[in-house]
Protein backbone atom coordinates (compact mmCIF):
# COMPACT_ATOMS: atom_id res chain seq x y z
CA UNK A 1 0.00 0.00 0.00
CA UNK A 2 1.32 3.58 -1.01
CA UNK A 3 1.26 6.55 1.29
CA UNK A 4 -0.84 8.12 -0.64
CA UNK A 5 -2.00 8.05 -4.44
CA UNK A 6 -3.47 10.18 -6.83
CA UNK A 7 -6.11 8.16 -8.46
CA UNK A 8 -6.89 9.90 -12.09
CA UNK A 9 -9.96 8.85 -13.77
CA UNK A 10 -9.12 8.86 -17.59
CA UNK A 11 -13.14 8.08 -18.16
CA UNK A 12 -14.01 11.35 -16.62
CA UNK A 13 -10.97 12.74 -19.09
CA UNK A 14 -12.47 11.31 -22.05
CA UNK A 15 -15.84 12.81 -21.03
CA UNK A 16 -14.82 16.30 -20.52
CA UNK A 17 -12.86 16.55 -24.00
CA UNK A 18 -15.59 15.02 -25.32
CA UNK A 19 -17.92 17.66 -24.36
CA UNK A 20 -15.54 19.98 -24.61
CA UNK A 21 -14.79 19.07 -28.39
CA UNK A 22 -18.62 19.56 -28.77
CA UNK A 23 -19.19 22.84 -27.74
CA UNK A 24 -16.94 23.95 -30.83
CA UNK A 25 -18.28 21.91 -33.44
CA UNK A 26 -15.91 24.37 -36.09
CA UNK A 27 -13.18 24.00 -34.84
CA UNK A 28 -10.17 21.71 -33.57
CA UNK A 29 -9.79 20.92 -30.23
CA UNK A 30 -6.13 20.97 -28.78
CA UNK A 31 -6.06 19.43 -25.18
CA UNK A 32 -3.15 21.05 -22.93
CA UNK A 33 -0.98 18.48 -21.40
CA UNK A 34 1.69 21.36 -20.12
CA UNK A 35 3.29 20.45 -16.95
CA UNK A 36 2.90 16.94 -16.95
CA UNK A 37 -1.02 17.09 -17.59
CA UNK A 38 -1.99 19.84 -15.04
CA UNK A 39 -0.44 16.92 -12.62
CA UNK A 40 -1.89 14.13 -14.12
CA UNK A 41 0.28 12.80 -16.25
CA UNK A 42 0.54 14.20 -19.94
CA UNK A 43 1.58 11.09 -22.02
CA UNK A 44 -1.46 9.51 -20.60
CA UNK A 45 -3.43 12.02 -20.60
CA UNK A 46 -2.68 12.98 -24.31
CA UNK A 47 -3.61 9.45 -25.29
CA UNK A 48 -7.11 9.79 -23.52
CA UNK A 49 -7.73 12.85 -24.83
CA UNK A 50 -6.90 12.11 -28.57
CA UNK A 51 -9.09 9.17 -28.34
CA UNK A 52 -12.25 11.73 -27.04
CA UNK A 53 -11.77 13.44 -30.24
CA UNK A 54 -8.97 16.31 -29.83
CA UNK A 55 -6.88 16.29 -32.87
CA UNK A 56 -4.11 18.65 -31.38
CA UNK A 57 -2.01 18.78 -27.90
CA UNK A 58 0.02 21.52 -26.25
CA UNK A 59 2.77 21.79 -24.53
CA UNK A 60 4.82 24.23 -22.96
CA UNK A 61 8.00 23.58 -23.86
CA UNK A 62 9.79 21.42 -26.69
CA UNK A 63 11.37 18.74 -24.50
CA UNK A 64 7.28 18.56 -23.11
CA UNK A 65 6.21 17.79 -26.55
CA UNK A 66 9.82 15.78 -27.18
CA UNK A 67 8.66 13.24 -24.28
CA UNK A 68 5.18 12.85 -26.08
CA UNK A 69 6.69 11.91 -29.74
CA UNK A 70 9.14 9.42 -27.65
CA UNK A 71 5.89 7.76 -26.22
CA UNK A 72 5.11 7.36 -29.59
CA UNK A 73 2.08 9.89 -30.02
CA UNK A 74 2.36 11.42 -33.53
CA UNK A 75 -0.95 14.06 -33.28
CA UNK A 76 -0.19 17.67 -33.96
CA UNK A 77 2.03 19.37 -30.94
CA UNK A 78 2.38 22.72 -30.16
CA UNK A 79 5.43 23.94 -28.21
CA UNK A 80 5.15 27.40 -26.99
CA UNK A 81 7.72 29.01 -24.50
CA UNK A 82 11.33 27.51 -24.84
CA UNK A 83 14.55 29.43 -23.08
CA UNK A 84 16.61 31.09 -25.16
CA UNK A 85 19.59 28.41 -25.66
CA UNK A 86 17.10 25.68 -25.88
CA UNK A 87 17.93 22.92 -28.55
CA UNK A 88 14.63 23.03 -30.31
CA UNK A 89 16.50 21.16 -33.63
CA UNK A 90 15.61 18.06 -32.25
CA UNK A 91 11.55 19.80 -31.67
CA UNK A 92 11.54 20.46 -35.35
CA UNK A 93 12.95 17.37 -36.73
CA UNK A 94 10.23 15.42 -34.89
CA UNK A 95 7.70 17.33 -36.36
CA UNK A 96 6.73 19.59 -33.41
CA UNK A 97 5.04 22.90 -33.96
CA UNK A 98 6.96 25.85 -31.88
CA UNK A 99 5.57 29.19 -31.62
CA UNK A 100 7.14 32.47 -32.51
CA UNK A 101 7.04 35.73 -30.68
CA UNK A 102 9.97 38.00 -31.99
CA UNK A 103 12.31 38.44 -34.52
CA UNK A 104 14.90 36.54 -32.07
CA UNK A 105 12.35 33.55 -31.60
CA UNK A 106 12.19 33.54 -35.25
CA UNK A 107 15.93 33.47 -36.12
CA UNK A 108 16.79 30.86 -33.38
CA UNK A 109 14.13 28.36 -35.31
CA UNK A 110 15.37 28.98 -38.72
CA UNK A 111 19.10 27.96 -37.07
CA UNK A 112 18.31 25.08 -36.02
CA UNK A 113 15.75 24.05 -38.79
CA UNK A 114 19.06 23.89 -40.64
CA UNK A 115 20.50 21.94 -37.89
CA UNK A 116 17.25 19.41 -38.46
CA UNK A 117 17.89 19.53 -42.08
CA UNK A 118 13.54 20.11 -41.74
CA UNK A 119 11.03 22.59 -42.25
CA UNK A 120 9.58 23.99 -39.53
CA UNK A 121 6.15 24.60 -38.61
CA UNK A 122 5.32 27.95 -36.67
CA UNK A 123 2.48 29.45 -35.07
CA UNK A 124 2.86 33.52 -34.85
CA UNK A 125 1.86 34.75 -31.51
CA UNK A 126 0.58 38.23 -31.39
CA UNK A 127 0.36 40.37 -27.53
CA UNK A 128 -2.94 41.14 -26.99
CA UNK A 129 -2.88 42.72 -24.03
CA UNK A 130 -1.37 40.00 -21.42
CA UNK A 131 2.01 41.16 -22.03
CA UNK A 132 3.90 38.13 -21.27
CA UNK A 133 4.85 36.33 -24.74
CA UNK A 134 4.17 37.57 -27.72
CA UNK A 135 5.10 40.29 -30.35
CA UNK A 136 3.94 44.00 -29.65
CA UNK A 137 2.09 44.88 -32.07
CA UNK A 138 4.53 47.90 -33.05
CA UNK A 139 6.83 44.85 -34.27
CA UNK A 140 3.91 42.83 -35.71
CA UNK A 141 4.44 43.29 -39.56
CA UNK A 142 7.97 43.21 -39.38
CA UNK A 143 7.89 39.83 -37.49
CA UNK A 144 4.82 38.76 -40.10
CA UNK A 145 7.05 39.50 -43.13
CA UNK A 146 10.43 37.80 -41.76
CA UNK A 147 8.03 34.88 -41.50
CA UNK A 148 5.96 34.41 -44.43
CA UNK A 149 8.96 32.39 -46.38
CA UNK A 150 8.38 29.81 -43.80
CA UNK A 151 5.14 27.44 -43.04
CA UNK A 152 2.87 29.57 -40.93
CA UNK A 153 0.22 27.40 -39.40
CA UNK A 154 -1.49 30.01 -37.31
CA UNK A 155 -1.33 33.43 -35.44
CA UNK A 156 -2.81 32.85 -31.99
CA UNK A 157 -2.65 34.67 -28.81
CA UNK A 158 -3.98 34.31 -24.84
CA UNK A 159 -6.51 35.82 -22.79
CA UNK A 160 -5.97 37.60 -20.17
CA UNK A 161 -9.27 37.38 -18.19
CA UNK A 162 -11.46 35.62 -19.94
CA UNK A 163 -12.57 33.32 -16.45
CA UNK A 164 -13.92 36.89 -15.81
CA UNK A 165 -17.19 36.88 -18.13
CA UNK A 166 -18.12 40.17 -19.75
CA UNK A 167 -14.47 41.69 -18.57
CA UNK A 168 -14.02 44.57 -21.03
CA UNK A 169 -10.47 43.18 -22.00
CA UNK A 170 -11.74 40.31 -23.72
CA UNK A 171 -13.22 42.41 -26.37
CA UNK A 172 -10.61 44.59 -26.70
CA UNK A 173 -8.12 41.32 -27.22
CA UNK A 174 -10.34 40.17 -29.77
CA UNK A 175 -10.27 43.39 -31.73
CA UNK A 176 -6.71 43.21 -31.54
CA UNK A 177 -6.41 39.54 -32.37
CA UNK A 178 -8.64 40.41 -35.39
CA UNK A 179 -6.14 43.37 -36.80
CA UNK A 180 -3.02 41.03 -36.44
CA UNK A 181 -4.38 38.09 -38.22
CA UNK A 182 -5.71 40.90 -41.22
CA UNK A 183 -2.05 41.92 -41.30
CA UNK A 184 -0.98 38.37 -41.61
CA UNK A 185 -3.40 38.12 -44.74
CA UNK A 186 -1.97 41.14 -46.10
CA UNK A 187 1.29 39.52 -46.49
CA UNK A 188 -0.66 36.90 -48.29
CA UNK A 189 -0.96 34.17 -45.38
CA UNK A 190 -3.57 32.15 -44.93
CA UNK A 191 -3.25 31.05 -41.14
CA UNK A 192 -5.26 29.53 -38.86
CA UNK A 193 -6.77 31.46 -35.83
CA UNK A 194 -6.74 30.51 -32.03
CA UNK A 195 -7.00 32.29 -28.82
CA UNK A 196 -9.88 30.23 -26.87
CA UNK A 197 -8.53 29.06 -23.73
CA UNK A 198 -11.13 27.23 -21.71
CA UNK A 199 -13.14 29.79 -20.31
CA UNK A 200 -13.25 31.37 -23.95
CA UNK A 201 -14.42 28.01 -25.08
CA UNK A 202 -16.96 27.97 -22.61
CA UNK A 203 -18.32 31.35 -22.72
CA UNK A 204 -17.05 32.93 -26.00
CA UNK A 205 -18.01 30.74 -29.05
CA UNK A 206 -17.20 33.73 -31.64
CA UNK A 207 -13.76 33.21 -30.16
CA UNK A 208 -13.10 29.51 -31.21
CA UNK A 209 -12.22 29.80 -34.38
CA UNK A 210 -9.82 27.05 -35.75
CA UNK A 211 -8.93 25.58 -33.04
CA UNK A 212 -9.68 26.06 -29.33
CA UNK A 213 -7.12 25.13 -26.83
CA UNK A 214 -8.40 24.31 -23.05
CA UNK A 215 -6.51 23.05 -20.25
CA UNK A 216 -7.83 23.19 -17.02
CA UNK A 217 -11.58 21.95 -18.14
CA UNK A 218 -10.16 18.79 -19.72
CA UNK A 219 -9.53 18.17 -16.00
CA UNK A 220 -12.98 18.42 -14.87
CA UNK A 221 -12.23 22.01 -13.39
CA UNK A 222 -14.05 24.26 -14.70
CA UNK A 223 -12.96 28.41 -14.48
CA UNK A 224 -15.85 30.03 -14.97
CA UNK A 225 -19.53 29.54 -13.02
CA UNK A 226 -21.15 27.81 -16.07
CA UNK A 227 -23.18 24.59 -15.33
CA UNK A 228 -21.60 22.47 -17.75
CA UNK A 229 -21.33 18.56 -16.72
CA UNK A 230 -17.28 19.04 -16.42
CA UNK A 231 -16.24 15.86 -13.99
CA UNK A 232 -13.15 16.39 -11.91
CA UNK A 233 -10.83 13.77 -13.01
CA UNK A 234 -8.07 13.46 -9.96
CA UNK A 235 -8.63 12.26 -6.57
CA UNK A 236 -6.12 12.21 -3.62
CA UNK A 237 -6.43 9.54 -1.49
CA UNK A 238 -4.17 7.77 1.61
CA UNK A 239 -5.17 5.53 4.71
CA UNK A 240 -4.87 5.40 8.28
CA UNK A 241 -1.37 4.54 9.46
CA UNK A 242 -2.43 4.63 13.46
CA UNK A 243 -4.88 5.14 15.56
CA UNK A 244 -4.33 6.09 19.60
CA UNK A 245 -7.30 7.46 22.25
CA UNK A 246 -5.89 10.58 23.56
CA UNK A 247 -7.73 12.14 26.93
CA UNK A 248 -8.97 15.66 27.29
CA UNK A 249 -6.46 18.26 27.71
CA UNK A 250 -3.94 16.63 25.28
CA UNK A 251 -2.51 18.75 22.41
CA UNK A 252 -1.87 17.65 18.74
CA UNK A 253 1.52 18.53 16.37
CA UNK A 254 3.73 21.00 16.07
CA UNK A 255 3.14 24.32 18.57
CA UNK A 256 0.08 22.47 19.95
CA UNK A 257 -1.99 25.07 18.35
CA UNK A 258 -4.89 22.41 18.71
CA UNK A 259 -6.05 20.80 22.40
CA UNK A 260 -8.53 17.74 22.46
CA UNK A 261 -11.81 19.82 24.97
CA UNK A 262 -12.46 15.68 25.24
CA UNK A 263 -11.39 12.06 25.22
CA UNK A 264 -11.39 11.39 21.49
CA UNK A 265 -9.47 9.62 18.88
CA UNK A 266 -7.27 10.39 16.60
CA UNK A 267 -6.47 8.74 13.49
CA UNK A 268 -2.61 9.32 11.79
CA UNK A 269 -2.73 9.78 8.22
CA UNK A 270 1.20 10.08 6.14
CA UNK A 271 0.34 12.38 3.87
CA UNK A 272 1.84 16.24 4.41
CA UNK A 273 3.16 19.18 2.63
CA UNK A 274 6.05 16.93 1.15
CA UNK A 275 3.16 15.12 -0.44
CA UNK A 276 1.21 18.14 -1.54
CA UNK A 277 -1.10 18.61 1.25
CA UNK A 278 -0.78 22.57 2.25
CA UNK A 279 0.82 24.04 5.21
CA UNK A 280 -1.54 26.62 5.11
CA UNK A 281 -4.73 23.79 5.20
CA UNK A 282 -3.76 23.77 8.68
CA UNK A 283 -6.92 23.85 11.39
CA UNK A 284 -8.77 23.97 8.17
CA UNK A 285 -9.33 20.82 6.12
CA UNK A 286 -11.07 18.03 6.31
CA UNK A 287 -10.71 14.74 5.15
CA UNK A 288 -13.31 11.96 4.49
CA UNK A 289 -12.77 8.97 6.25
CA UNK A 290 -15.38 5.87 6.89
CA UNK A 291 -18.23 7.75 5.14
CA UNK A 292 -17.80 11.13 7.12
CA UNK A 293 -16.25 14.09 6.95
CA UNK A 294 -13.71 14.83 9.52
CA UNK A 295 -11.36 17.41 10.22
CA UNK A 296 -7.86 16.98 10.35
CA UNK A 297 -6.77 19.28 13.86
CA UNK A 298 -2.93 20.81 14.16
CA UNK A 299 -0.79 21.52 11.77
CA UNK A 300 0.01 20.02 8.44
CA UNK A 301 3.96 18.31 9.13
CA UNK A 302 5.85 17.40 6.23
CA UNK A 303 4.33 13.59 6.34
CA UNK A 304 1.84 13.52 8.28
CA UNK A 305 -1.13 14.89 9.38
CA UNK A 306 -3.83 14.04 12.07
CA UNK A 307 -7.63 13.48 11.72
CA UNK A 308 -10.13 13.95 15.09
CA UNK A 309 -12.32 11.00 14.81
CA UNK A 310 -14.42 11.97 18.33
CA UNK A 311 -15.79 8.51 20.01
CA UNK A 312 -15.57 6.56 16.49
CA UNK A 313 -13.80 3.63 16.26
CA UNK A 314 -11.71 3.77 12.94
CA UNK A 315 -9.69 0.85 11.27
CA UNK A 316 -5.95 1.10 10.85
CA UNK A 317 -5.58 0.92 6.91
CA UNK A 318 -9.13 2.86 6.55
CA UNK A 319 -8.98 4.76 2.99
CA UNK A 320 -8.59 8.21 3.55
CA UNK A 321 -9.83 10.93 0.62
CA UNK A 322 -8.18 14.09 1.15
CA UNK A 323 -9.93 15.62 -2.15
CA UNK A 324 -11.85 14.17 -4.98
CA UNK A 325 -14.62 15.23 -7.58
CA UNK A 326 -17.32 15.43 -4.14
CA UNK A 327 -19.62 13.22 -5.37
CA UNK A 328 -19.86 11.39 -1.71
CA UNK A 329 -18.99 14.42 0.40
CA UNK A 330 -15.45 14.26 -0.15
CA UNK A 331 -13.51 17.97 -0.06
CA UNK A 332 -12.55 18.79 -3.73
CA UNK A 333 -9.54 20.59 -5.21
CA UNK A 334 -11.27 23.61 -6.15
CA UNK A 335 -12.16 23.76 -1.86
CA UNK A 336 -8.22 23.48 -1.19
CA UNK A 337 -8.20 26.15 -3.41
CA UNK A 338 -10.50 28.46 -1.88
CA UNK A 339 -9.01 27.69 1.20
CA UNK A 340 -5.21 28.51 0.64
CA UNK A 341 -6.39 31.61 -0.86
CA UNK A 342 -5.25 30.02 -4.39
CA UNK A 343 -6.10 28.48 -7.93
CA UNK A 344 -6.94 24.95 -8.12
CA UNK A 345 -4.98 25.06 -11.32
CA UNK A 346 -2.03 24.98 -8.36
CA UNK A 347 -3.07 22.44 -6.05
CA UNK A 348 -3.53 19.65 -8.75
CA UNK A 349 0.04 20.54 -10.56
CA UNK A 350 1.21 20.24 -7.12
CA UNK A 351 0.31 16.62 -6.96
CA UNK A 352 3.17 15.78 -8.67
CA UNK A 353 5.65 14.40 -6.06
CA UNK A 354 7.97 11.52 -5.95
CA UNK A 355 6.40 10.08 -2.77
CA UNK A 356 2.86 10.46 -3.78
CA UNK A 357 1.79 7.09 -6.71
CA UNK A 358 -0.52 7.92 -9.81
CA UNK A 359 -2.53 5.76 -10.59
CA UNK A 360 -5.00 5.50 -13.87
CA UNK A 361 -8.28 3.85 -13.80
Amino acid sequence: MARSEVVVNLGALRHNVALLAGLAPGAETMAVVKADGYGHGAVEVARAALEAGATWLGSCSTQEALALRQAGIRARILAWLDAPDEDVAAGIAADVDLSVASLADLRRIEQAAEEADARPRIHLKIDTGLSRNGCQPKDWPELVEAAKKHEVVAVWSHLACADEIGHPSVDLQAKRFDEAYEVARGFGLDPLRHIANSAALLTRPDLHFDIVRPGIAIYGLNPVPTDHDLRPVMSYRSHVALTKRIPAGESVSYGMTWTAQTDTTLALVPAGYADGVPRALSGRMEVLLEGMRRPVVGRVCMDQIVVDCGNDEVREGAEVVLFGDGRRGEPTATEWAELTGTIDYEIVCGMYRPRVRRIYT
